[in-house]
């Protein structure tokens, strides 16, 4: 029995299926209970409520051989690094209540630095967190930016014709797919090959710079003068409010994309065979643009 949190999120959805599709027994946690009926007809047993209740979480963690954790912070919080904190210390509680001796926690690169790199700082807090639970045997996933969070630009691209954001252009950057990330999280769930602390990063067949990946979606969405514009920070941040994130969330993420620009948050040894993943951003954004489309169709009357 492994126990999935955020089961029908963009990591968790994949992995609780994954799992389910491999014959394994899965305990699936999540907000809704409508979005998790649909794993539950596949055969998972649900536990529905709150990421920050501990006595939920360790219900569900409790006898379970592994389970996935993650911090499904709302980027709506008042108080992000707050809420990180608070969800943080009730994933740990429940961890000790439950007494589960494996645990695949999401994570991120740099989240090995003490070092200003806004939300990726409350995730070193999380990995220092479940590092201090005796015997507790713990493998952080650290991808970094998710190809997924292009589909944040649908409307910048359709009322635009443009990719914002404040990284820089022509930064190469580590990107991978959710879909890489919950197979590395599925394979060590259903056969955990670590004692102990162990790290394990996940960043894409290549770097890409936020140039590069507006010029293939463009070509994909069929708008080839698509650009990309780097924002500056304080014009970033005053954007993420007007769109519906708190004001907390939009500082702490120009401080991580801040720290992409200098250079701070960047593989530990390097790209290897071992860290590179199989999904590249072409195929990704073959099914963003059929996602582009299906958005932007005019609304049947």
């Amino acid at each position: 029995m492994i126990a999935v949190m955020g089961a029908t999120g963009n990591t968790g959805g994949k992995i609780a299926r994954g799992l389910l599709d491999r014959g394994v027994e899965v305990r699936a946690i999540g907000r809704d209970p409508l979005k998790l009926a649909e794993l539950e007809r596949a055969g998972a047993q649900v536990f529905v409520g709150d990421s920050r209740d501990p006595e939920l979480l360790a219900n569900a963690f409790r006898g379970a051989a592994a389970a996935y954790t993650l911090l499904p912070t709302d980027r709506r919080a008042s108080d992000y690094r707050g809420s990180q904190r608070e969800e943080g210390e009730a994933i740990a509680e429940a961890i000790r209540r439950s007494g589960v001796k494996h645990v695949v926690a999401l994570s991120c690169l740099g989240a090995d630095l003490d070092a200003p790199t806004g939300v990726i700082q409350g995730l070193h807090e999380q990995e220092l967190r479940l590092n201090g639970i005796d015997g507790l045997n713990v493998l952080f996933l650290r991808p970094v930016s998710f190809f997924e969070n292009f589909y944040d630009a649908f409307e910048s691209i359709r009322d635009h014709g443009m990719i914002v954001d404040s990284v820089v252009p022509d930064l190469k950057i580590p990107m991978v797919a959710s879909r890489d990330v919950a197979d590395a999280a599925i394979d060590a769930l259903a056969a955990p090959d670590w004692d102990g602390v162990a790290h394990r990063e996940v960043i894409g067949p290549r770097d890409v710079s936020y140039r590069e990946a507006t010029r293939i979606i463009g070509e994909r969405i069929g708008n080839p003068d698509l650009q990309y514009i780097q924002l500056p920070y304080d014009e970033m941040a005053g954007l993420l409010v007007d769109v519906g994130m708190s004001e907390s969330f939009a500082m702490q993420y120009v401080e991580m994309t801040r720290a992409f620009n200098e250079g701070v948050v960047v593989p530990r040894n390097g790209r290897t065979t071992t860290n590179s993943t199989p999904t590249t951003f072409e195929q990704f954004a073959d099914g963003f643009g059929e996602a582009y489309r299906d958005f932007s169709a005019p609304a049947m009357a």
